[in-house]
């Protein structure tokens, strides 16, 4: 029984010492692991967790210690996500917006809608937009909120992405073609002020495939840098702080909304009716910007939680 307890607590710790060491060493830049590594990686927050608790209760000494370096390690690169930073001041317009993935359609139009009138929101992004979803969103009232639009539908597929906005829009930026929609605008916000507009859908790392993990590498990395004026990437990343390609576009100069105001690490993924599970969405913005709010909400019908940025842009 005792050697028994023994390897528990060895294999517990070695398990998580390995995932410390997998995350710390971006092992999904690694080609010839990154298609295992890449969707594991998205748990990295749970597995902080569970190395930090195995930490206090393993009973040998050893793999206890193990566990807490593990857990203090993976602790510095994921709590940073869950604190406020400062912000630089701004002195241009205030930009409200909301993303959401309707999981093929099927998110509840009332939702969808209600939050755009309850937050006053100028710029709704969203993902997996099919043609019943934007004639239900119209008989909502969408359309009468938010009357610009630049939608790229395909029918009943997944692979619609659409921007809807209160202000007019022109032409966005050019983006190279991607496995789904990722239609981009240019928002005139008045007195001279403009905002690019990326509405983001990047392909997923699963099922753990080589060529699958390589696309959605390809496509986080095609993503544009800021500039001016000044863009917003706002959608479906999946992908995480934990991935090293999402890491690498913040690196570009981005901030993540939500980990600006402390909230990086409120999951806005999860199964329908279930917990949310990973943080896959996100609002990026230039850095000049400055963050006033970020909340999650849930989004009935649909196994994303829809999110929702406010901020102030650069004078």
């Amino acid at each position: 029984s005792g050697e028994r307890m023994k390897l528990i607590s060895w294999l517990a710790a070695g398990g998580v010492a390995g995932w410390g060491a997998a995350r710390l060493a971006g092992a999904d830049r690694i080609r010839s692991v990154e298609a295992p590594t890449a969707p594991l990686l998205s748990f990295t927050p749970q597995v902080t967790a569970v190395a930090l608790v195995s930490s206090l209760l393993l009973r040998r000494r050893g793999a206890a210690a193990t566990a807490a370096l593990a857990g203090a390690a993976l602790a510095a690169a994921v709590l940073p996500r869950a604190v406020r930073r400062s912000q630089p001041p701004a002195g241009g317009p205030r930009l409200r917006v909301l993303t959401a993935n309707l999981l093929v359609g099927r998110a509840a139009e009332e939702a969808v809608v209600g939050l755009v009138r309850e937050k006053d929101i100028d710029v709704l992004f969203l993902q997996e937009l099919t043609d019943d979803a934007v004639t239900r969103l119209k008989q909502a009232g969408l359309n009468d909120l938010l009357p610009y639009e630049v939608a790229d539908v395909r029918g009943a597929s997944a692979s619609g992405s659409g921007i809807y906005a209160r202000l007019p829009l022109t032409d966005g930026l050019p983006l190279p073609a991607a496995s789904v929609a990722q239609p981009t605008a240019r928002i005139d916000l008045g007195g001279g002020h403009h905002a690019d507009l990326v509405c983001v859908h990047a392909h997923p790392p699963n099922p753990p495939r080589p060529a699958k993990v390589a696309r959605w590498r390809r496509e986080l990395a095609k993503m544009p840098a800021p500039a001016d004026p000044p863009r917003v990437l706002a959608g479906d990343f999946n992908a995480t702080e934990d991935h090293a390609p999402f890491r690498r576009l913040l690196r570009r100069g981005h901030v993540d909304a939500a980990a600006e105001m402390g909230k990086g690490l409120v999951p806005t993924w999860g199964p329908v009716g279930g917990p949310g599970l990973l943080t896959l969405d996100h609002v990026l913005l230039d850095p000049r910007c400055a963050v006033q709010d970020v909340s999650v909400h849930p989004l009935p019908g649909s196994d994303h939680r829809a999110v929702y940025a406010e901020f102030r842009l650069p004078g």
